[in-house]
Order: C-alpha cells, then structure tokens, then sequence
C-alpha cells in the first residue's frame, strides 16, 4: 500500500549527530525576540518624542536604548531622528503602537524572567495607556 522509503531521512535521528548549520538556545531567541520588540517600541517612542517632547519619554528612550544594547551584546540601536517624525498629529495611534509593542515586549520578558526589561515594558504601557482616553483600549 505504502512505497517504502528509499532514500536516507534528512532529519537526523541521533541527538549527538554533528550538523552543518548553527543553533541557538531558547534563551537566545527571546534575547533576540525581545531586542526586536524593544526596538521597535524605542522607535515609536522617538517619534513621540519629535511630535510631543516630554521628559519622561526622553527617560523613557534611554533606559529603552540602554536595553536594547544590553541585549544585542553592547551593539547600540539604530535611533530615529527627531526632525524625521512626520507633521500630520496622530499621537493616538502612536500611543496604541507603542502600548502593543510593550505588551508584546513585556510577554517575552516575563517568558525568559528578565525582571528590568518587564518593569520597563509594565512602565510603559501604564504610560501610554494613560496618555490615552480609557475608552480608546476599551474599544480595541
């Protein structure tokens, strides 16, 4: 009924077989997940910074960018220019980005224990939750 197998599997069967391609831990993954995801809150929160200069967002950036660096072994992320924001207001949805993107970033904290960057996240979505109407997330 069945053709048999006739050629060797690709998928090794033994646990200490040698492989042509590098693998990374878990933990190295959520290093990486989680740097993407604070950079990408790093950069909408830059972009608030050029449509709305606060100093708690200022704060904000550097202890995201501190992190970000913590994460990709000292490497500094890339930084949005505060003159490249566009002019139109849309802060709104900027805030709601950016609340998404930490809940996402806090979700894979907590999932690899790092306790900083889960405060941080927790920090900043309070932050953008509360620059924004309560019936804005409520209606999500």
């Amino acid at each position: 009924m069945y053709e048999p197998i006739r050629g060797k599997s690709v998928h090794s069967t033994t646990a200490d077989a040698p492989t042509d391609f590098p693998h990374r831990s878990r933990e190295e993954e959520l290093d990486i997940q989680l740097a993407g995801h604070l950079a990408a809150l790093l950069a909408v929160t830059d972009e608030l910074r050029a449509l709305a200069p606060d100093p708690g967002l200022e704060t904000a950036a550097d202890r995201l960018a501190g992190q970000v660096a913590r994460l990709r072994g000292g490497r500094a992320p890339a930084r949005v220019p505060l003159t490249a924001a566009r002019p139109e207001p849309h802060l709104a949805a900027l805030h709601r980005r950016a609340h998404t993107l930490a809940g996402r970033a806090l979700v894979v904290a907590a999932s690899r224990a790092d306790t900083a960057v889960a405060i941080l996240t927790a920090e900043r979505m309070d932050a953008h939750a509360a620059a924004l109407e309560p019936r804005e997330l409520a209606s999500r």
